[in-house]
Formats: structure tokens, sequence, C-alpha cells
């Protein structure tokens, strides 16, 4: 029950704004014979999208560094205003995929949307990984 905790939490923390390396954790736990590979994909891909959708509702409702994330990142607030939620299915790239999140809060897209958009994308990277471990 510990390795679901600790890969939840994980899958969180890497969806946020701070560095993260879930993919590694996950793909050690699917190679022990003793957990469901599919009740990791699980956990995993709930984390990590709750993670996706926290940094989204910080985009949504708390405006500081959003600016600077703009400046930082144009070509991705261009990119995320014109394809809008459709964006969120890259919301699994390391760091581009954060900075989409938070500019979809900014954008205030349709909440219920980015989140479904955010539980494909992230579905489907564990999706593949563990199809190449199993």
């Amino acid at each position: 029950m510990q390795e679901y905790w600790l890969l939840f939490i994980s899958g969180f923390v890497s969806s946020t704004l701070f560095p993260g390396g879930s993919e590694v954790l996950f793909v050690y736990y699917l190679k022990q014979a003793a957990l469901s590979g599919w009740w990791l994909f699980s956990v995993v891909t709930i984390g990590n999208t709750f993670g996706a959708i926290t940094t989204f509702l910080l985009g949504y409702y708390i405006r500081w560094g959003q600016t600077k994330a703009a400046l930082k990142y144009p070509y991705l607030l261009i990119f995320c205003k014109r394809w809008g939620n459709w964006a969120l299915l890259l919301s699994w790239l390391p760091i581009i995929g954060d900075v989409l999140c938070l500019f979809a809060g900014w954008l205030k897209l349709s909440k219920t949307t980015a989140f479904l958009f955010m539980l494909i994308g992230k579905s489907t990277r564990y999706f593949i990984i563990m199809m190449f471990i199993i």
C-alpha cells in the first residue's frame, strides 16, 4: 500500500511546477511482480492528473508569476490560445505540459473539458510506458 501512496505523490509533484520523475518510480514498481500494473497505472495517472489540475487552478485563480511565464514561454501561450483545451493533450510533456496547464487556467478555459484532456494526455503517456515494460 505504501508503494501506491509514494507513486501517487510522485505523480502529483511531477505534474506541478516542481521537478519530479514519476516515470522512473512507475517503471521500478512495474518491474516488481508483486504489484498490479493496472493499479499502478491508475494511481500514477490520477496523481499526475491532480497535479495538472492544481497547476491549472493556480493559473485560474492566482495571477502571481504568470506574466513572467508568459514572457519566458510566449509561443506556448500563443499555442494554448489558438488550440484551447486541445493543447492540453500535450500536458504530459516535461516542463512544457506544466506551463500549458498554467496558461489554460490563466486563459480561463473550460475546467471540465480541460481536466478531461489532461487526463487523456497523462494516461496516454503512462499507458505507453506500461506497454513497453510489461
